[in-house]
């Protein structure tokens, strides 16, 4: 298997080489093309939250989700964010994201940390067939590669969203999408109707497995893919996608407490598969994604990480009502995991019911501003916080900002 992964990968590295000596230019038409800087566009966005309002229990948190849930938390920065990216030639593409409101540890915030950072290369005119590699969103789950700037909940939801820690990591991914399904993927981003972006209709990748901005561990990369298909009846549009990932993930030192038993290599079966089915809002709109599959977790009985099944899903209901020049969607999501969080400390173990009521309101292209009603009922457990299950309510503000 290891063979395989190696001869697929020296395949896609001889297939990049070509695609990008394709790409090369005369010293005439050289002439003829935009300086470099004429390539490359700016753009961004800010999201400033607080969460304390009608809170009737600050234990209940949500590390993943916002930092800022319960006891201590304030107003918050949740993302800062500043995009570079342009078509720097006919076959290559760039995208560099740094974020800058990431916390250096538990009393340092607003430190600047690369979410994305990645070039794809085309292999035909029309870059229907692609190859992205860097860091970047791995292809698994909708609402995982919607960016957070269109979602409609303020947090990604726990059941898909739990494999990947910021949903990225570093790899080689392959997509492939006819131009006609390419600018669907746009148009769904640019006419407002929470679309994901373009991941193309067929991915595959290989992926180091630890989350975004962490080392690879045990040289055996993850694997996944993706196929998804969006299409038109009438007036409305709709997606369906199947999605699945495999590989081992290296418990490290570093997130395990001392006295939890570990396996002796700290290698751990990680894998999963997924359905998405969207509806998009025209105006009533539909999300729901469900996944299956094993991975790390805690187990408090015997105080040790071990393989443990794990499911859940969620589904958001969402109305697009415009007035004059405003946007309102009103929307509501019932969300439901029981499984573990690798990334966490002792791979914690989780058992969520959630459901969130809200709107957001969109007076101006420039600003959008949601509340949000959560009632929640969580159980996250690891060697510390054993029998821990916390219930309550909040009402939760954001403010966001596209430039």
């Amino acid at each position: 298997m290891r063979h395989l992964k190696s001869l697929l990968l020296v395949i896609i590295l001889i297939a990049t080489s070509q695609a990008y000596a394709q790409t090369g230019v005369s010293l005439a038409d050289a002439k003829k093309s935009k300086a470099w800087y004429e390539s490359i566009s700016i753009r961004g966005y800010t999201q400033i939250r607080y969460n304390r309002l009608l809170e009737t229990n600050a234990q209940l948190k949500c590390e993943q989700c916002d930092r800022s849930w319960g006891e201590n938390g304030g107003f918050f920065m949740r993302r800062m964010r500043i995009i570079f990216f342009g078509q720097i030639s006919k076959r290559v593409y760039f995208y560099v994201q740094p974020d800058f409101a990431s916390s250096a540890s538990s009393t340092s915030l607003h430190f600047g940390q690369i979410r994305d950072a990645y070039f794809d290369v085309g292999f035909d005119d029309k870059n229907e067939f692609r190859l992205r590699l860097g860091q970047s969103k791995v292809p698994f789950g909708f609402e995982n590669m919607q960016s957070s700037q269109n979602r409609l909940a303020l947090d990604r939801n726990d059941a898909l969203n739990s494999p990947l820690s910021n949903e990225r990591d570093m790899g080689a991914f392959f997509y492939w999408a006819p131009e006609s399904k390419r600018k669907l993927f746009s148009s769904l981003v640019r006419d407002g109707l929470k679309g994901s972006g373009d991941y193309g209709i067929f991915a595959f990748g290989f992926y180091n497995g630890q989350t975004a901005n962490k080392p690879e561990q045990n040289n055996e990369p993850h694997i996944v893919s993706r196929i998804t298909y969006p299409f038109e009846m009438g007036s409305q549009i709709i997606e369906a996608s199947v999605q699945a990932y495999t590989g081992k993930y290296v418990v490290t030192s570093d997130q395990v407490s001392a006295g939890v038993g570990v396996k002796k290599d700290r290698n751990y079966i990680d894998r999963r598969a997924a359905a998405s089915f969207i509806l998009y809002p025209k105006p009533f709109g539909i999300q729901a994604e469900y996944n299956i599959g094993e991975g790390p977790e805690f187990n408090k009985n015997t105080d040790s990480i071990e393989v443990q099944k794990l499911s859940g899903g969620y589904i958001t209901f969402s109305y697009l009502a415009r007035y004059k020049n405003q946007i309102f969607i009103p929307f509501t999501r019932f969300q439901h995991y029981d499984g573990g969080k690798k990334h966490e400390l002792d791979a914690r173990s989780y058992n969520v019911d959630e459901l969130e009521i809200g709107v957001e309101w969109q007076p101006n292209p420039t600003f959008e501003l949601v509340t949000m009603y959560t009632i929640s009922k969580r159980r996250f457990e690891d060697f510390k916080l054993q029998d821990n299950l916390q219930q309550g309510n909040l009402l939760r503000l954001q403010a966001q900002i596209n430039f």
